[in-house]
């Protein structure tokens, strides 16, 4: 196979050096649009379709079509171009270095590791002649660090029998399922006075003092005491808060933001539930308080089905390539496999190793990535079929 290090390097770097943040959570960000056209270029000299489809302006999927001859399953691969900001290291994120086998940049792990993996795939087998029968479409999505609206108009818009997406998590993890998770405004309402009124006031940001209390309660007693056995921890964490207009005014109103998650089988109606409760014992203790909850952002936890035949390629695959079946496991975080399971695709997710990220020097190992984008490449010889074979 010529798949090999000094290719995936390479490759790697230049995909680092063109800046793709997500605008929607760095304002200023350029979004997918440059490094789309870059992998675009990369792959101008296959006899590969390769479209951009717009969601916003300057936010763009990548979609590349390898099409077989027809008769075989289509094999979507998943791997996202957008990347968080850089503000505490933006020196040097741009500028890949290998320290170690490891390469350090700005998405090198996350995830962009993916987006090669997946066009290292696509030009192994054209320039190996390959005949696959069926299509492989490698979608390299926008906004995974955002919310979503890749993945989102992917499923939207295409199908396929089967989905990878790819993640940095390292081999041999084979990710079957995660948390889901909901960004969840909590409000505390109170009444606004002057400071020399108590009994007109009503101070909402001591009934939310309590409410933060309970929340932790929450997440020592009930979260941090049942861990799930592959997903860990259920997420749980305050974000920001407002509360008051100024010193001399009881404040009327104050806003917590959480994020907070769920494991397989549960929905955020369960967490609002807890949340309610929590109203409740406040309300009995607090005369006047009032509270609501406010859901910004629900995403459903991911656990595969139908994925036995996908998983048995991937598996052969591994063996070939690392001399082990990949091991099945969860996470405590979300990601778009929930998207692709959840629109009825069958869906796996794998990833080669990496660190720090979403923090200063993120890396990915190179050896790591080489055996992936050759794993990824059997596989779809085996899930698609081939031409022969």
């Amino acid at each position: 196979m010529s798949i090999d290090e000094a290719k995936v390097t390479t490759l790697l770097a230049d995909l680092v050096r063109v800046e793709s943040i997500t605008p929607w959570l760095i304002p200023g960000g350029s979004g997918e649009r440059p490094v789309a056209e870059a992998m675009a270029a990369w792959l101008a000299d296959l006899p590969v379709e390769v479209t951009f489809d717009e969601i916003e302006p300057g936010r763009v999927n990548t979609m590349v079509r390898l099409r077989g001859s027809g008769g075989g399953p289509t094999f979507c691969v998943n791997a996202h171009a957008d990347t968080v900001g850089c503000a505490n290291w933006a020196d040097r994120a741009l500028d890949p270095v290998i320290e170690d086998g490891r390469m350090i940049g700005l998405g090198a792990a996350d995830d962009k590791s993916g987006c090669a993996a997946g066009l290292l795939a696509v030009r192994e087998l054209v320039e190996n002649g390959t005949k696959l029968r069926g299509d492989l479409l490698l979608a390299l999505v926008a906004d995974e660090e955002g919310v979503s609206i890749g993945t989102e108009h992917l499923v939207e818009r295409h199908t396929a029998d089967a989905a990878l997406v790819i993640e940095p998590s390292g081999l041999p993890r084979l990710i079957v399922e995660h948390q889901g998770f909901g960004w969840i405004d909590v409000i505390v309402h109170g009444r606004a006075a002057h400071g020399s009124a108590p009994d007109q006031g009503i101070d909402s940001i001591v009934h939310m003092a309590e409410v933060i209390q309970r929340l932790d309660r929450l997440d020592r007693e009930v979260f941090r005491a049942n861990p799930d056995p592959r997903n860990g921890l259920t997420v749980f964490h305050t974000g920001t808060i407002q509360g008051g207009t100024d010193y001399a005014t009881y404040p009327s109103k104050t806003v917590l933001g959480i994020e907070i998650g769920t494991q397989p089988g549960e929905h955020l109606s369960n967490r609002v539930a807890e949340i309610e409760a929590i109203f409740k014992e406040c309300a009995e203790i607090l005369p006047g308080f009032r509270g609501e909850v406010d859901v910004k952002l629900d995403r459903e936890p991911f656990r595969a089905s139908g994925h036995e035949q996908l998983q048995a390629a991937l598996d052969a695959a591994a063996v070939s390539v690392i001399g082990r079946p990949f091991e099945p496991d969860g996470l405590n975080a979300w990601t778009d496999a929930a998207l692709m399971q959840g629109a009825g695709i069958p869906t796996l997710q794998i990833g080669s190793a990496g660190g720090n990220f979403h923090a200063p020097d993120e890396w990915a190992s190179i050896e790591e990535l080489t055996q992936m984008a050759r794993i990824v490449t059997e596989a779809t010889r085996t899930f698609c079929g081939v031409d022969g074979g």
